[in-house]
């Protein structure tokens, strides 16, 4: 009898073990589905792309414009200007963040770069009243698919080292303090074609795509946003 207890015993104690991992399981698998449900069909669509190549790190939609494409980030600045997203030649390149951005802890501001052939399209933005239309950018990554609001919109071009107090705005991907960040925004609007009545706080992430233009030499289109928090 008393070996029966033991055995009765044993046996529930198994039980409750395998139910209790069962219920562990359950709620695992609610978590994994609820986590999946989160991400979007364009989070979804990036994770099968990034299984041909782990240097597409996003993608990138402004309405109104022929910009919708994966965006790359890789070792250097070069490889991207004469490869596309399959790392084929083109001379389109790709569009393409800069190297020097960092994830993790993420850097103050995403600065994405394309050819004048794909991202023509930009200087649509010369139009207050297409901004008015569009004032947003929609940018994709694994964490996240959320939009941008254009805080400036200008022209610039590279400038050579010799040139001093000018806006470098290419320079700025990590922000050192509070008064580095505030100054690339308040340069920003200072330069832009118009006031968008958007501006940005310490702390808010950035995102600024340049361009090629040719209203200079060596001339640059640049439109600077901030992450739109829900």
């Amino acid at each position: 009898m008393h070996e029966t207890y033991e055995e009765n015993h044993l046996l529930n104690e198994l039980s409750l073990t395998e139910n209790t991992t069962s219920q562990t399981e359950i709620e695992n698998t609610i978590i994994e589905e609820k986590e999946e449900k989160k991400k979007t069909d364009r989070m979804l669509k990036l994770e099968q792309l990034q299984k041909d190549n782990s240097d597409i790190i996003g993608w990138i939609e402004i309405k109104g414009t022929k910009i919708n494409y994966p965006v790359l980030q890789g070792t250097d600045n070069d490889y991207y200007l004469n490869h596309n997203y399959k790392k084929k030649y083109s001379v389109h390149g790709s569009i393409f963040l800069d190297k020097d951005y960092s994830w993790n802890p993420p850097s103050a501001n995403l600065l994405i770069y394309g050819h004048h052939s794909t991202f023509k399209d930009l200087l649509k933005y010369q139009n207050k009243k297409f901004y008015s239309k569009h004032p947003t950018i929609r940018f994709t990554t694994n964490a996240e698919d959320v939009d941008y609001e254009i805080i400036a919109v200008f022209k610039s071009r590279v400038y050579y080292k010799s040139e001093k107090n000018v806006f470098r705005y290419y320079f700025f991907i990590n922000s050192k303090n509070e008064k580095e960040y505030n100054n690339f925004v308040n340069n920003a609007k200072k330069a832009s074609l118009y006031d968008t009545g958007i501006t940005a706080k310490y702390g808010e992430q950035l995102l600024t795509l340049s361009t090629c233009s040719y209203h200079t030499k060596n001339g640059r289109f640049v439109i600077v946003a901030k992450k739109v928090l829900k």
